[in-house]
């Protein structure tokens, strides 16, 4: 019996140690928070901005927007600069500026059925281009207030959209990312 006890104590103050030695320290490991099943016993998302926890995550999806359009996107909130990562592995399809999005990526997955938008960018990754392939968690571009986005407020703009046959990266049925990203 003592012997049991005095495992289990062993293994509290352990498990305690290290998870002070993470805090003080800053390092971070994936934990199941950070990856979330898209379908039962399929592929699974990454969280597309590091460092952030699915309890910071925000339903916008239905949210008005101007003209009489809805959202369709999640905004993760980040300081400017913040590594923005590939949710899935796939392929840089399109590097795009546009008004409203500002520096933008479009990454399909690898079945192409996929599109994953980024938008508001302050700077794609180094070495990000169109056509190279991508592994999960890959670091694609940094977290700014580029195109419409408010300048005191950096931010992803994160959308999903369900490819149509012709595979064309600005067409597609959108679809929420919320429940994808926190499994809610």
């Amino acid at each position: 019996m003592r012997t049991a006890v005095s495992f289990l104590i062993g293994c509290v103050l352990g498990a305690t140690a290290i998870l002070m030695w993470v805090e003080e320290s800053g390092a971070r490991a994936v934990s199941p928070a950070d990856v979330v099943p898209v379908a039962a016993g399929s592929r699974s998302l990454h969280l597309p901005v590091e460092g952030i926890r699915i309890e910071a995550l925000r339903s916008d999806f239905h949210e008005p927007r101007s003209g009489g359009r809805r959202h369709e996107a999640i905004d993760i909130l980040a300081p400017r600069g913040t590594p923005v990562l590939a949710v899935a592995d796939g392929t840089i399809r399109k590097l795009f500026t546009s008004k409203a999005g500002g520096l933008t990526v479009y990454h399909y997955d690898d079945a192409e059925t996929t599109c994953y938008y980024y938008a508001h960018l302050d700077r794609y990754a180094e070495n990000v281009r169109e056509g190279m392939t991508v592994a999960r968690g890959a670091v694609i571009g940094y977290v700014g207030t580029t195109g419409n986005a408010p300048k005191n407020a950096p931010h992803l703009h994160f959308a999903i959209l369900r490819l149509t046959a012709t595979k064309e990266w600005w067409k597609g049925e959108p679809v929420d990312p919320y429940p994808l990203l926190t499994g809610r």
